[in-house]
């Protein structure tokens, strides 16, 4: 039997055991199914006609069977509940009709509160920080957020720690410990997470960086010493007489080489600064690494000083305003000693609004004396960003490639970067 349609928007975030049909060019009434009355959702067959309704049901919503034969009791009605308190019609502000069914969260933080202890109930944690994401979004929940006991009540991932940063400069005294808390949480669970394949990839980078022509016999690289002497192989002996080791550098406590991070901090960017900061603060920790991070929207301001503490840093962002990228990289510029021995990974959107030649002539001129110049339009899980193309393809002219970078892929760009080889560039 074909579950019929339903005019109404329903809950696209519960999924079917199949998509929803395509719904007719002109809307029809929707077909009761053929059952004599209408069933509660106790006792259903797991995988049968029954569990397939029921389903369908929670996809459609509402407080009525709507057409299905359903009638939702205990779990289901509180998980129908939940949905539709933030995606029914009536959530998003507009004119409630008779169809509405549910008059949204309202603006009550102690239903919020329950709600959002639903939320945890019924659903993973994955789904939980989407419906959290939607309701600041859709609800205007933000404002809410400056009360220590929502804070304590919410799923804290990286899109809330944007929010609260963006929101910190308004937090009254007694909830910005409560918000420290949670950034706190959310950084912890990212270094832990992210620090050791970066320490590890980084490290090896840096030894693969310092060959050297005397080597031990434990640090020799025989790939490359194979190569460099192929013209001495015997072929009598089936062997290469090397008369030239090439071998690894041992890690050297002295610093040989600079990284610069430079972080766009309008709003689009949060979950960027947000990784960046943790990953700042984890090359900082390495001591062949000299790490700077400079922030700018408008203003610059370097955070080099606080990398010691990334929720520091990220409380010493401010989320928001505009963008003035050449600004931040005369800073950077400004701030380099050894060209040839720096990294410089500017972290933006590329919507400029300080002058655009004389950006591209000062990435020109750091790439001219030795730097390496990486531009990643994002750092985080998020997808394909919005970016300025025209800007993306006047670096990529300057043989600077733009791109969407993973946290998890960030470790692999720094280490090419860090070896003068070839970025490893997703495919779009």
């Amino acid at each position: 039997m074909t579950p019929p349609t339903d005019p109404t928007p329903g809950h696209a975030a519960v999924p079917a055991d199949r998509p929803a049909p395509a719904p007719p060019a002109t809307p029809t009434t929707p077909t009761p199914p053929t059952t004599p009355a209408a069933r509660p959702t106790t006792g259903s067959d797991p995988g049968g006609e029954d569990e397939r309704l029921r389903r369908w049901r929670l996809v459609l919503g509402g407080g009525e069977a709507d057409g299905t034969g359903r009638v939702l009791t205990g779990t289901d009605a509180a998980m129908d509940g939940a949905l539709t308190a933030l995606y029914g019609r009536g959530s998003q502000g507009g004119e409630r009709t008779g169809r509405d069914r549910s008059a949204g969260l309202g603006a009550s933080a102690p239903s919020v509160a329950r709600w959002l202890g639903d939320i945890r109930t019924y659903f993973p944690g994955s789904v939980v920080q989407v419906m959290q994401r939607d309701a600041i979004e859709r609800l205007g929940l933000a404002t809410l957020l400056l009360e220590p006991e929502m804070l304590e009540a919410v799923e804290a991932d990286v899109h809330l720690v944007g929010t609260l940063l963006s929101l910190h400069k308004a937090m009254p005294e007694t909830t910005r410990e409560t918000a420290r808390a949670v950034v706190r949480k959310v950084v912890d669970d990212l270094e832990r997470r992210l620090a050791a394949r970066t320490r590890a990839t980084l490290t090896g980078a840096l030894d693969r960086s310092a060959r050297i022509s005397r080597p031990r016999h434990r640090d020799i690289d025989w790939d490359r010493t194979i190569r460099a002497n192929l013209r001495n192989y015997l072929p009598e002996h089936r062997t290469v007489v090397p008369e030239r080791l090439v071998g690894h550098g041992r890690a050297s406590r002295a610093i040989r080489k600079e990284v610069v991070l430079c972080i766009d901090q309008s709003g689009s960017m949060a979950a960027s600064v947000v990784y960046a900061s943790v990953f700042g603060a984890v090359l900082a920790s390495m001591r062949s690494i000299a790490t700077r991070l400079v922030v700018f929207d408008t203003a610059v301001v370097d955070l080099t000083d606080r990398l010691d503490d990334p929720v520091d840093v990220l409380f010493g962002t401010q989320l928001g305003g505009g963008t003035d990228i050449n600004r931040a990289l005369a800073h950077c510029q400004a701030k380099i000693t050894r060209p040839a021995d720096t990294v410089v990974v500017l972290i933006s959107d590329l919507y400029e609004g300080g002058i655009r030649d004389e950006m591209l002539k000062r990435v020109a001129a750091m790439k001219a004396s030795g730097v390496q110049f990486v531009a990643l339009l994002a750092l985080s899980d998020e997808g394909t960003p919005a970016y300025d193309r025209d800007h993306a393809a006047a670096l990529a002219a300057l043989g600077v490639p733009a791109f969407a970078c993973t946290p998890d892929l960030f470790p692999e760009v720094m280490a090419a970067a860090l070896e003068k080889r070839p970025l490893p560039i997703p495919a779009t």
